[in-house]
């Protein structure tokens, strides 16, 4: 699986997030004015997603485990959605459970 999505140029052409999927993890490319920063996370370290809609774009939030979120601004809404599909189908459910699931 090789699935990329960037952010909307339409709301801001010189800072595009770009997200990357391969089948070990996610690529998080946040740009910023000058530089940018580019996170690598594997499936399982991520512990949720979140979406948050504006009137035209969304911005979503990767929670990975024992790292500071990482927040991702100006997608569309239906790939905000994809994206998190997409890791949540990813994200393995091999944690410890006390109810034994």
């Amino acid at each position: 699986m090789n699935e990329k999505f960037s952010s909307s140029s339409f709301k801001d052409p010189i800072r595009q997030d770009v997200i990357e999927f391969n089948d070990k993890g996610v690529t998080f490319r946040a740009k910023k004015l000058i530089g940018g920063v580019d996170n690598f996370v594997f499936y399982s370290d991520i512990s949720g997603v979140e979406i948050d809609n504006g009137l035209f774009f969304a911005t979503i939030r990767v929670i990975p485990r024992a790292r500071p979120e990482i927040v991702l601004n100006n997608f569309t809404k239906g790939d905000a959605r994809r994206v998190k599909e997409l890791i949540l189908q990813n994200v393995p459910d091999h944690r410890p459970d006390t109810f034994g699931r």
